[in-house]
């Protein structure tokens, strides 16, 4: 029975450990444009407010006026708004609360039933997301689905899937895992000459990369 206990026990230790490592890599939660957030004072509470960030980022503050606070952990903006607030009030003590949050997601455009955003609440992937969004059409390209993924603040790389037949297992491997901001787009017509990354300056308010790729 023990020898049988041990190896079982080991398992479990590793899963645990691995569950905790993955745990400690994720990354604290950033402000960005559309969260609510809650200004508490202890001592001058006739200030408190609630503000919302703006799609540049900023907050409109009563006594500091507009400060930017996006892609700024709750901790680092409160210090920052706290080192604003010292000319302001004698020892402020300040609570920063987030009251409300943009929910991650992806979007969907193209050859699809439903296009549209979709709320990431699990693990999703690029086949998955077709799957909510109705499916391919007829006139769907599933051969070259476009993903693109956004990789810092001004470009964005673009990545082309074949997820026709997907369902089959030897094919699983061509899906791809999701992450929170991406697009895919599903053309009608074959592409070529995709360029391998986009200045997100040239992305249009309907994301449709292949306007760019022709």
């Amino acid at each position: 029975m023990n020898k049988l206990f041990a190896p079982l026990l080991l398992v479990l230790i590793f899963v645990s450990t691995l569950s905790a490592q993955k745990l400690r890599l994720r990354p604290r939660y950033t402000l960005r444009p559309g969260d609510v957030v809650g200004l508490q004072y202890r001592y001058t509470p006739e200030l408190n407010q609630d503000v919302t960030l703006m799609p540049d980022g900023y907050v409109t503050l009563n006594l500091i006026g507009d400060i930017k606070i996006s892609d700024l952990t709750l901790e680092q903006a409160h210090d920052r708004i706290l080192e604003k607030l010292q000319s302001r009030l004698n020892d402020p003590d300040l609570n920063l609360v987030l009251k409300d949050f943009q929910r991650p997601y992806i979007e969907v455009a193209g050859e699809v039933q439903k296009p549209g955003r979709i709320d990431l609440r699990e693990t999703t992937t690029a086949m998955q997301a077709i799957l909510e969004s109705g499916g391919f059409l007829p006139s769907a390209r599933p051969t070259q689905v476009i993903l693109y993924r956004r990789i810092n603040s001004n470009t964005a790389e673009l990545r082309t899937l074949d997820l026709k037949n997907i369902n089959k297992t030897s094919a699983l491997e061509r899906d791809v895992q999701l992450e929170e901001g991406d697009m895919l787009l599903v053309p009608r017509n074959k592409v070529e000459g995709i360029s391998r990354y986009v200045k997100l300056l040239n992305v249009g308010t309907y994301f449709n990369p292949l306007q760019l790729l022709h």
